[in-house]
């Protein structure tokens, strides 16, 4: 009988083993990267197109372009395109990001033929009904005056635009005047030219019918390739700004810096370094700042990799009165991280959390899926992933002082607090 009183034993493995893609290139060109796998029938297809924030030429056109798709078409209205999906059990969502647009249907492998129709009829036809428009203007608008009361929602919006700029893709947001000018011919003209260069990924139950239900559904799309953008960068000194909030008790406090891409050799070393400074809830931050000496619930330090630049973000929330000292101690972390040597045991710690949390990401197909579609947008190595847990099993307190040099100096950081 199992004694549940005594601990499994601690196993320790340095695996990542991804499912291998299947990967083809449709009539039309089209790339499709197929990852069967689970037990469940159930298949999702997720369309990605390079049509995010960093190819607009009208600011909000992506957001509101990508969430009108399924709103309406020449046949269908926005409440039967939802009925139809419910009707077959399926899902489908869309998400507009900085760099791409994703479409994603999840559906039982049965009911794939009519509802992936119904996506490429969204694709083909969708309308951008004026009626919708209007209500997901309100609907943005009023949320956006919600975020603008939250701290952490300035804070974080401050960071960005001292980072990239105020007027780069990744450094702003939408104001409410650019939402309310918008046009739905802005949204048409924005998905015709950047909402046809596409590539696929579908996981799951991915049987020979449903691999030949996605050939037959999508090799007839017209494709239209996006030519690449560059947008020149800017190069400010690191400073520390305070912006007021009138009856604010709390301050929220943003620290970052341009960081590097995964891609990068160093970007191993990194990634554990930051991980030891923020990145879980036995990080060094967590320990002085919330448990050591009680300035905040929760800190983190986290590294954001876009395909276009990449940054690191250290936040917490803070009571106005400890806003300086909570700055003088995250100054102070960073200090320690290139000029004290990491102990073997908080090395190891950090060590086998990150790899285990690496790890326990690739329990579905959906998840491998996920990986694989990193490693297709940051353009890496198939093994990308097992390579970096080996190089993240061999590096050493030394290596982790050297790197930490070069992309952890406290005064390379930009410093916000917003309360």
């Amino acid at each position: 009988m199992l004694n549940r009183s005594v601990a499994p034993p601690f196993t320790r493995s340095i695996d990542f083993e991804l499912i291998q893609p299947r990967t083809q290139v449709l009539a039309n060109g089209l790339k499709m990267f197929i990852v069967s796998g689970g037990s469940q029938e159930v298949v999702r297809v997720e369309i990605l197109m390079r049509a995010g924030r960093w190819f607009e030429k009208t600011s909000g056109a992506a957001y509101f372009a990508a969430n009108l798709l399924s709103k309406g078409t020449s046949a269908k209205s926005s409440y039967e395109i939802a009925q139809y999906f419910d009707q077959y059990g399926a899902h489908f969502e869309v998400s507009a990001g900085l760099d791409v647009v994703s479409l994603s249907l999840y559906t039982l492998t049965k009911n794939l033929a009519p509802t992936l129709a119904l996506v490429r009829e969204v694709l083909e036809d969708s309308t951008y009904p004026e009626k919708e428009l209007t209500q997901l203007k309100s609907i943005y608008i009023q949320n956006l005056k919600v975020n603008q009361e939250k701290t952490s929602f300035q804070a974080g919006k401050l960071i960005r635009r001292n980072l990239f700029g105020e007027s780069h893709p990744y450094g702003k947001e939408l104001e409410e005047k650019e939402v309310e000018a918008l046009t739905r011919e802005q949204l048409i003209q924005h998905m015709q030219a950047f909402g046809k260069d596409l590539v696929v990924f579908a996981s799951g139950r991915v049987n020979e019918a449903a691999e030949q239900t996605i050939r037959e559904t999508l090799s007839s799309l017209a494709l239209s390739p996006v030519a690449p953008k560059t947008i020149e960068p800017i190069h400010a000194l690191p400073s520390h700004q305070y912006q007021k909030k009138e009856g604010s008790m709390q301050s929220s406090i943003r620290m970052g810096r341009k960081s590097i891409g995964r891609a990068h050799t160093d970007y191993a070393p990194v990634l554990l370094i930051n991980h030891i400074l923020g990145g879980y809830f036995g990080s060094r931050l967590m320990k002085n700042i919330r448990e050591d000496k009680g300035l905040s619930y929760g800190i983190y330090s986290s590294l954001q990799t876009l395909q276009q630049d990449n940054y690191m973000v250290i936040g917490a929330d803070v009571n106005n009165e400890n806003l300086e000292m909570t700055f003088a101690e995250i100054r102070k972390e960073l200090g320690r991280l290139y000029t004290d040597p990491v102990g073997a045991e908080e090395l190891e710690m950090a060590r086998n959390h990150f790899i285990g949390s690496l790890q326990s990401e690739i329990t579905t197909p959906f998840a491998h899926a996920e990986k694989i579609k990193n490693i297709y947008l940051h353009g890496l190595p198939a093994d990308y992933y097992q390579t970096l847990i080996h190089k993240l099993d061999a590096l050493t307190a030394e290596q982790l002082m050297h790197t930490a040099k070069q992309y952890f100096e406290e005064d390379s950081f930009f410093e916000v607090a917003v309360g």
